[in-house]
């Protein structure tokens, strides 16, 4: 047999002061001493780390009677702790260890602690762990003295908890009340969530009535979004194909800009350096500047000449017109005054006729570029002057006349410069053509020099209309963001749009005429309108029926899982219901077969017999120590849980030679008897761990102490045994003997191997 409870170790518990262990290494362990030593001391520590509650079946008051209080020779304790530790090599109990250590501390404040195997647990996981072994609260396995006759005298519903706890059967009572327990939660939260549901039908009506009323405003939404999806994408397309086409437009003249200005500066450096050698080269040089100075002035007077004609034209136009006013366009045309047409004639016809005169290739050349940049200068002046028309506003006819007179006296001075710069140009022609003479290389320099000022003033050209567009382009993109963040507003979100409408769009956008899109944006505008006459509020009533939707299916789907949890714990508890009854029937058969067996062999026959009796069902519970008490949950409730009453056990006694019929009609001894041999049975039918007896025999004769002895020695083989005694007959029986003594209130332990005491007696 393999010997389960292997030790167990006192420290402050009652009399054991100092710490003091037990070693159970045999199947029968003995445990003797005088009255009043502390024996029956250690088998209420054992009942006590097993987790018994009433501090009364422990012989004391309260908490500190179990806390070691001082002496003489020993100062008091604040604390006392057991601890047990059995073997479960062969997994008796449900863990992955070889041993299982349980131990229990309690202070002098009350506070207590349970550890399994040092970790600190629940009274519940104690009680649970121990009811897998067959070792329950009702204590059928710890009989203490003066109790071997307490089964005899219980009820007969407490009888059938001391069987069923014998049997192993408490674990599946446990899982049992704890099913119930749910089941009747279950039940409590099914009729909440349909109370829930009851009180959001009313709402949920309301929503779906308002829903309806914004499904058209939904639906006029999709159509936006998909507008303005197209709408958007387009147009984005269209602004990136145009700012990259301007900005690759921009980026030639810009850079080659950049290096004509480096290779005009360049000329200018050699040109100067090659006039500096030259006689003449500083009147050539200075006559250059007066040229450049007069040239200046003429253009500012042919600005201003061509300003105030168009004031004065535009304003007699406008006359005529009767004052219509209207936005010009790209083909409306210029209008350029006669004499700054003349002045251009004048300067073209001047620079040919100095071509014509001329017999030097090189400086003809020159002449004609000097022409097309007139050209190009007149023509970039005149259409500068079409933006800046908004000016050209005169409101009365004094305003007019003025601005005449400012036009003869800009003419007059115009013509004294066309004069002095006609005599400043036969000089600088005359003494160019001596400086020409003895220095021939300046030519090159002063036709290079020509070309890159032509060359800047076409990309100076080129610039500004490229700005232009620019600036415009500016303008539809502002627009663009405007309409992107309405949009953003309107639907939550930036419009969305599939891959393959982004691969169509992105083509089409760039050769569509910009006329599509104002018809798209007319179209926006229109939905826009119809969405803001249904009004606001609809996205939170959609998100509010959402919600309400979702919670009423949520407690819909929760109702069903409820039911279903219900019915699989009332299937649950059925089941094991009809699991506890059978088995307990048929322990109840095995134990009966034991019971008549020892009974007779302790009276030397009669017939001792258990049976199954209906119990009257109770509303209130009992002190029943052999139900699980769940600590965490008992929530002040004393009702329990609405279950069928089980049959309680009744027990039959029939002495040989007597007329005793009932357990009142047995003496003291013949009940203890009568205990032993029903206990003893129910140990064979299904063996606990161990048992300890605490002076069951002490009213036993010697003839039935022998007869007790033989019955020991057979239980030994199914469990281990644990016996205070003073019984020479149940001492023998021991393989190891414990002595216990007490000096000044603290008890010690001896301990003596009977083999090894033979050894040593016949040595």
């Amino acid at each position: 047999m393999s010997v389960h409870l292997k030790r167990i170790e006192l420290s402050g518990f009652k009399s054991f002061a100092r710490p003091s262990a037990l070693d159970f290494t045999t199947p029968v362990t003995a445990v003797v001493g005088p009255n009043g030593s502390g024996k029956s001391n250690i088998a209420e520590a054992i009942r006590f780390v097993l987790g018994e509650q009433s501090i009364k079946s422990l012989r004391g008051k309260k908490t500190e009677d179990l806390i070691f209080n001082g002496s003489h020779s020993a100062p008091r304790l604040n604390k006392a702790s057991v601890e047990i530790i059995f073997d479960n090599s062969k997994r008796i109990f449900d863990m992955d260890y070889d041993e299982v250590s349980l131990r229990r501390t309690v202070y002098r404040d009350g506070e207590g602690i349970y550890a399994v195997n040092g970790t600190a647990v629940r009274l519940k996981d104690i009680l649970e762990l121990l009811a897998g072994v067959h070792i329950g609260a009702s204590s059928h396995h710890i009989i203490s003295q003066g109790e071997a006759d307490r089964i005899l005298l219980a009820s007969p519903k407490d009888r059938r908890n001391m069987i069923e706890d014998a049997l192993g059967l408490k674990i599946y009572q446990y899982k049992r009340i704890d099913s119930e327990r749910k089941l009747m939660k279950t039940r409590e939260n099914i009729e909440r969530v349909e109370a829930l549901r009851k009180e959001i039908a009313p709402h949920l009506k309301f929503l779906t009535n308002q829903v309806e009323k914004i499904q058209r405003a939904e639906k006029l939404k999709e159509d936006l979004k998909t507008l303005y999806a197209e709408y958007i994408h387009r147009e984005n397309a269209y602004l990136t194909h145009q700012r990259k086409k301007i900005d690759d437009e921009m980026r030639i003249p810009e850079g080659g800009l950049k290096g004509t200005e480096e290779a005009i500066k360049h000329a200018e450096e050699s040109l100067l350096k090659a006039r500096t050698k030259s006689g003449h080269a500083k009147e050539v040089h200075g006559l250059e500047r007066e040229l450049q100075k007069i040239r200046g002035e003429k253009d500012a007077y042919g600005r201003r000449l061509g300003r105030l004609e168009g004031i004065i034209e535009y304003a007699e136009i406008g006359a005529r017109r009767g004052g219509e006013e209207g936005e010009e366009d790209a083909s409306h045309p210029i209008a350029i005054p006669r004499n700054a047409i003349n002045d251009f004639e004048k300067e073209i016809a001047s620079r040919i006729s100095r071509a014509e005169g001329e017999e030097d290739i090189t400086l003809v050349k020159k002449i004609l570029h000097e022409i097309r940049g007139l050209m190009a200068n007149f023509a970039a002046q005149w259409l500068r002057q079409k933006s800046i028309r908004a000016v050209f506003s005169i409101t009365t006819k004094e305003e007019l006349a003025g601005k005449k007179e400012e036009k003869r006296a800009v003419e007059e001075s115009l013509r004294e410069l066309t004069q002095k710069e006609e005599k400043l140009q036969e000089e600088y022609i005359s003494l160019r053509n001596l400086v020409e003479e003895e220095k021939d290389s300046e030519r090159t320099g002063e036709r290079a020099l020509f070309s890159f000022q032509n060359k800047r003033t076409e990309l100076l050209s080129r610039i500004e209309v490229l700005r232009v567009k620019d600036e415009q382009l500016r303008s539809l993109d502002e627009r663009f963001k405007n309409e992107l963040r309405e949009a953003e507003v309107l639907l939550g979100h930036a419009p969305e749009y599939t891959a393959a409408e982004s691969e169509i769009f992105s083509k089409d956008s760039a050769n569509e005429p910009r006329e599509a899109q104002d018809v798209r944006l007319r179209k926006i505008e229109r939905l826009k309108i119809k969405i803001e006459e249904i009004g606001v509020g609809g996205e939170e009533i959609l998100k509010e029926y959402r919600e309400v939707v979702e919670r009423d299916q949520f407690l819909a789907k929760e109702t069903d899982d409820l039911i279903k949890s219900a019915e699989a714990l009332d299937t649950l508890i059925q089941e094991l219901e009809e699991k506890i009854e059978i088995e307990f029937k048929d322990g109840v058969n095995k134990i009966n077969e034991k019971f008549q067996e020892l009974f007779a062999l302790v009276f030397g026959g009669g017939k001792a017999t258990l049976r199954l009796v209906a119990i009257q069902r109770r509303k209130k519970k009992e002190d029943d120590p052999s139900l699980l008490v769940d600590i965490e949950n008992t929530g002040g409730e004393d009702e329990e849980p609405s279950l069928k009453e089980p049959d309680g056990v009744e027990i039959s006694v029939s002495l040989p030679r007597k007329k005793v019929k009932s357990l009142e009609m047995l003496s003291g001894g013949e009940r203890a008897l009568a205990s032993i041999a029903l206990i003893f049975a129910m140990t064979q039918v299904k063996p606990p761990p161990f048992l300890i007896l605490d002076e069951t025999d002490a009213a036993l004769d010697e003839t039935n102490s022998r007869k007790y002895g033989e019955m020991l020695q057979s239980l030994s083989k199914h469990t281990q045994l644990v016996l205070i005694t003073h019984n020479r007959e149940t001492m023998g029986i021991a393989g190891v003997l414990y002595g216990v003594t007490a000096l000044d209130g603290v008890s010690r332990l001896l301990s003596v191997r009977f083999d090894e005491a033979k050894e040593l007696a016949q040595s």
